[in-house]
């Protein structure tokens, strides 16, 4: 009750009160600043952990010691493995690519639509077109920021160059071929929606020149004189893959997995390469950052502490007589620290379930307010080109807003201890004979 009264203020105290509405300000703000930049920065990080192991698979196997022309078999192998989700093969290269006027490089990934469908992120993400009757379509698929650099639309006609065309007596020719527009896909990421282009397998096989001629067994010497169908009826065409993606149930089992991947019956030899040791430099700086900005967004806790520290003395000394009237009255030290401590903690919880209700508020809707701001002022804030992603994201970790809520609070209440602790010493016969 008297605790409840001294943050009462009356007029003579108004410069207290001021001083501990302030306090609790600051303490609200600490505690919403650090769950938002949290939560924002959880987001960032989950969003593009998504999207990036939505197409890239936790583990991208790429052949050794022979030719990559028993896909279809690894990749069923590779599935019998424990804990691997799926795995798909796909044909990959490097190219120009042209539109109406614009060029830029892409990379060019050859897939069928049963390896489509497995990429859920990829195959649901087609904003136009779409990939049904995949395999028959001999055309590709863009994302939205590549479709606007070149300037074409569905069923438009996209050129490709590969450097690395038919061999003549001159040396090599780039091989040139134009492919209709059939899906413009948008996954949120500016890597993927910017640089990659999507094919059927078949054409892709043909195009990268990954299709051997082997001469059938039993078949002699061919007639110099031989027709291009004999030719054909005489030569098998074996097709290769570059690669293999692997996706796991656990995405950070990738140290057991490795083990298993390599050990498992029927699986040919492979070089093995993880998202985290392609990632490794980029998940390390978010992880890092996370940490500074923490720190640092702490501070304002630790200020609002001090405040705390600086209107519980200032009230103390305004309430020395009081005091020493408790003390009279059978008041023990313990009872006057209570007292004071009780006082301070009420500003630090207040403040706290304050921040808490707008942390989760503003975290709840940072990507609205963002489009809001950016929009009142005209300018794109948290540009895509920069942040590789076109929205701002967050996700709310209780485990880390319960350690903000209980820092504030224990900082809050630490800060009490030395005035409620001053407020106990105090001599009630000195205070009461200068009153």
């Amino acid at each position: 009750m008297i605790a409840g009264r001294y943050l009462r203020a009356r007029r003579k105290e108004a410069f207290i009160s001021v001083i501990a509405s302030l306090t609790m300000v600051g303490v609200a703000i600490g505690v919403a600043t650090l769950i938002v930049v949290m939560s924002v920065m959880n987001g960032f990080r989950g969003e593009l952990l998504d999207k990036i192991l939505g197409l890239n698979g936790h583990f991208t196997a790429y052949p050794i010691e022979s030719q990559f022309t028993d896909y279809k078999e690894t990749v069923t192998a590779l599935e019998q493995v424990d804990g691997v989700s799926f795995a798909v093969y796909f044909v990959e290269g490097q190219v120009l690519a042209s539109g109406k006027g614009n060029s830029t490089g892409v990379t060019v990934r050859g897939m069928d639509e049963e390896n489509l469908r497995k990429l859920t992120l990829l195959y649901n993400g087609a904003e136009q077109g779409g990939f049904d009757q995949w395999d028959d379509s001999r055309g590709i698929a863009i994302g939205y920021r590549l479709a606007q650099n070149l300037g074409v639309g569905i069923g438009d006609q996209v050129q490709i160059i590969n450097p690395e065309g038919t061999m003549t007596p001159f040396g090599s020719t780039p091989q040139i071929r134009s492919y209709p527009v059939n899906a413009i896909f948008n996954l949120g990421m500016v890597e993927f929606d910017s640089f990659f282009m999507y094919m059927p397998l078949e054409p892709a096989q043909d195009y990268f020149r990954m299709v051997d001629e082997v001469l059938k067994p039993g078949m002699g010497p061919l007639d110099p004189l031989a027709t291009d169908a004999e030719i054909d009826a005489a030569y098998e065409r074996i097709p290769r893959a570059s690669a293999v993606e692997i996706f796991l149930h656990d995405p950070d089992a990738v140290g057991v997995m490795r083990q298993r991947l390599q050990s498992a019956p029927g699986v040919r030899p492979l070089i093995l390469t993880s998202w985290q040791e392609r990632n490794q430099t980029f998940f390390s700086a978010l992880q890092v950052e996370r940490v500074v900005m923490f720190t640092i967004l702490s501070m304002i806790i630790l200020v609002a502490a001090f405040n705390i520290i600086a209107s519980l003395i200032m009230l103390v000394k305004d309430k020395s007589a009081d005091i020493a009237v408790l003390r009279t009255m059978g008041a023990t030290r313990g009872s006057i620290m209570r007292i004071f401590s009780i006082t301070g903690t009420a500003i630090g919880v207040i403040g706290t379930l304050c921040g808490f209700v707008l942390g989760l508020i503003v975290a709840s809707n940072a990507e609205n307010l963002r489009a809001s701001i950016s929009n009142f002022l005209g300018v794109t804030l948290f540009p895509p080109e920069v942040f590789f992603l076109s929205s701002l994201p967050s996700r709310v970790d209780p485990v880390e807003v319960t350690v903000v809520v209980c820092m504030a609070l224990g900082l809050s209440f630490l800060a009490t201890l030395y005035p409620a602790w001053r407020a106990a010493q105090y001599d009630p016969v000195e205070a009461l004979r200068y009153e």
